[in-house]
């Protein structure tokens, strides 16, 4: 543990992770000293040897994701545990309007594809790990308890191996977490919207291969999508995101395995085949949380801590993703330019960058889901037309496909 560094990352799940394989390449050649703290040990098995495992949570990634790991140079490993996602159907429950998307038509190997967050989080380590830099340092497990802003430098003190540890440095970077309690304890207020929903979250079998397709389906009581997952031992695995009311929540989390898998296909239809197993359920409740301050000189709020957003669409990770791309372009660019890496003038143009893409997607998600849980007769059928237009008109659905793969925004210089 060095007494100085220049980027002081505060959490090493898959959000700071990423940022720090973001400024691998370039930390020698800039001279970057790098601490990632994280609250809990390395993962000590060797991620050759991973299998998937049945009840694993996963993440969709866009199109556009995958430059991005393309470009740390994870992705050659990381594509060996995914499932490309090849068609995406989406429909209104009790509605004729649907809507279709291909790979091949939008000229795309894949709309984008699903992983399990331990995988993820593997490969990512892993790379840092194998990588051997002198420039990155992991302190783990250890906590942060306070971040102080000094005349010319950040001051943070971690709690590490039952000692207290003064370090300082040009640039802290929050990736804690939604429940990130510093955020609190630096004064740090986010607006918050309720949906009064909960999300199940649940791995389930089907009797007949996924072949890679993707549903969203819109029901009266929320939206499901049923996403694919790579096979284990042969059987097919797709991840299922429920979106439960809040008055109904313990009655379905309830249900034994039978009476789950009927009320999943009384909501969902058969069009994904027959589910015959059904994996240990989660749930957490829904809501919208953006933080009132995402930057201050020396610090940058970044993943959940800045922004939490409804599932549906599968894009809060891509957001963040983007996100940790700019910033680590932004950083490369500050140091060769031998500019202090906290620099508020710069950091506050690296936010109004982010705060564009936020609102279109955070606007897109939170509008789709109050448009789709009206049951006004009128927005009921205007919204069907919408997807039924949307899915003869070969121009308007690039748009739309080429906007969800993330591919209407630059690819990033991490160079």
């Amino acid at each position: 543990m060095k007494q100085h560094y220049d980027i002081v990352i505060i959490g090493g799940g898959m959000v700071g992770a990423s940022l720090a394989c973001a400024l691998l390449s370039m930390s020698d050649a800039l001279d970057l000293n790098i601490a990632v703290i994280e609250s809990v040990a390395l993962p000590t098995h060797d991620v050759e040897e991973y299998q998937p495992s049945y009840d694993a949570r996963s993440t969709a990634l866009a199109y556009g994701s995958r430059s991005i790991y393309e470009a740390m140079g994870v992705w050659t490993r990381l594509k060996t545990h995914v499932s490309p996602i090849s068609d995406i159907h989406v429909s209104d429950k009790g509605h004729f309007g649907v809507t279709r998307l291909n790979a091949k038509k939008e000229g795309v190997s894949a709309l984008g594809y699903v992983v399990e967050n331990q995988w993820l989080g593997h490969v990512l380590l892993d790379h840092l790990q194998q990588a051997a830099s002198p420039r990155i340092d992991f302190i783990c497990p250890a906590s942060v308890t306070a971040v102080e802003s000094r005349a010319d430098s950040m001051g943070v003190t971690v709690e590490y191996q039952v000692e207290h540890t003064e370090l300082s440095c040009e640039l802290v970077v929050m990736a804690d977490g939604g429940r990130s309690p510093l955020r609190a304890s630096m004064g740090i207020s986010y607006s918050e919207t309720t949906y009064d929903q909960h999300a199940i979250v649940v791995n389930v079998s089907t009797d007949q291969p996924h072949n890679g397709v993707a549903y969203e389906r819109f029901t009266d009581s929320g939206p499901m999508a049923l996403l694919p997952l790579e096979d284990k031992d042969g059987s097919p695995r797709s991840a299922l995101v429920w979106t439960v009311p809040n008055d109904l929540i313990d009655e379905v989390l309830g249900l034994d395995d039978q009476a789950f898998i009927a009320r999943f296909h009384e909501r969902f239809g058969y069009r994904a085949g027959n589910v015959i197993h059904v994996g240990q359920r989660f749930s957490y409740p829904l809501k919208l949380t953006v933080a009132d301050e995402q930057v201050r000189r020396g610090l940058v709020v970044l993943g959940n801590a800045a922004h939490a957003l409804h599932p549906i669409a599968g894009q809060g990770y891509n957001l963040a993703l983007r996100g940790v791309a700019s910033l680590a372009e932004t950083l490369i660019h500050a140091r060769k330019q031998q500019q202090n890496l906290g620099d508020l003038t710069r950091l506050q143009a690296f936010y109004e960058q982010q705060r564009l893409d936020q609102v279109r997607t955070i606007g897109f998600s939170d509008q789709t889901m109050k448009l789709f849980s009206n049951h006004n007769p009128l927005l009921a059928v205007g919204r069907n037309v919408g997807l039924q237009l949307l899915d003869i008109c070969p121009t308007a659905k690039t748009l739309f496909a080429r906007s969800a793969m993330g591919l209407d925004m630059p690819a990033p210089d991490l160079k």
